[in-house]
């Protein structure tokens, strides 16, 4: 770690309390966004083939792909994140009807699946690592740009707690959407999500769910999202 990232880290950590717009362009390097994705004339591309996230499948509520992501609280934040201007400038992470905008386009076959924002959080009640993804509010992959905007209100209506794989429990649980909301003190990512997982051979259910799904056996790629998603800019408007 730098001496520069040392003062970061010591001065963000834990009070991040500004609640200015944050916005990201692309325009100056990735700005603490790492992911499927490179950074190019100001704009993140999203490429598949993408790894198979099965760290939420069955009982939990299943499979994803994550194009881009950003962690939030400093104790996340790798060498690799630097620049990262989220927890750099002290933006806050309650994101308690935030407005999110994000402006897009794609030439995706979707295969079933939507483009959501999800946001990782670890909370007290109960003690647990909530993930959420926000089903209520999709997001449109056009060929043209477009820039759309989503709330992220605490209604539990709004969102799908993913939960957690069968040996994962001890990490990943189920809690309120109103606390993870209030800090979301691990991560946003724009996902992929629901998939379609199709085993390649005999993998029974719920065989397939047991086991790591493209780790332990091959996925049918014929079922999963390709193409592209760009991403231009990402901003973020707090609540009042």
């Amino acid at each position: 770690m730098t001496e520069k990232g040392e003062r970061v880290m010591m001065r963000n950590d834990p009070e991040q309390t500004d609640r200015t717009p944050y916005v990201e362009t692309f325009d100056n390097g990735h700005g603490g966004w790492r992911g499927w994705s490179e950074m190019s004339n100001g704009v993140a591309y999203c490429r598949g083939p993408w790894w198979v996230d099965f760290n939420h499948a069955p009982p939990g509520a299943g499979y994803l792909h994550l194009l881009i992501y950003l962690h939030t609280h400093p104790r996340h934040v790798t060498e690799q994140e630097r620049p990262h201007r989220f927890v750099e400038q002290g933006k806050s992470r309650d994101f308690t009807n935030a407005k999110v905008t994000v402006r897009l386009r794609g030439d995706v076959d979707l295969q079933g699946a939507k483009m959501l924002l999800w946001v990782q959080a670890d909370v007290q009640h109960p003690n647990t690592r909530l993930n959420l993804a926000l089903t209520g509010q999709p997001f449109q992959v056009t060929k043209a740009w477009s820039e759309q905007t989503i709330t992220l209100r605490p209604d539990p209506g709004q969102w799908v707690n993913a939960g957690s794989r069968w040996n994962r429990t001890e990490l990943y649980g189920w809690g309120f959407v109103q606390e993870a909301l209030r800090d979301v003190n691990c991560n946003i990512i724009f996902v992929l999500f629901p998939l379609k997982i199709v085993p390649v051979g005999d993998v029974g259910d719920p065989e397939m769910h047991i086991l790591r799904a493209g780790d332990d056996y091959k996925v049918d790629t014929r079922y999963l999202p390709r193409g592209e998603v760009q991403i231009d800019t990402v901003k973020i408007e707090y609540a009042p």
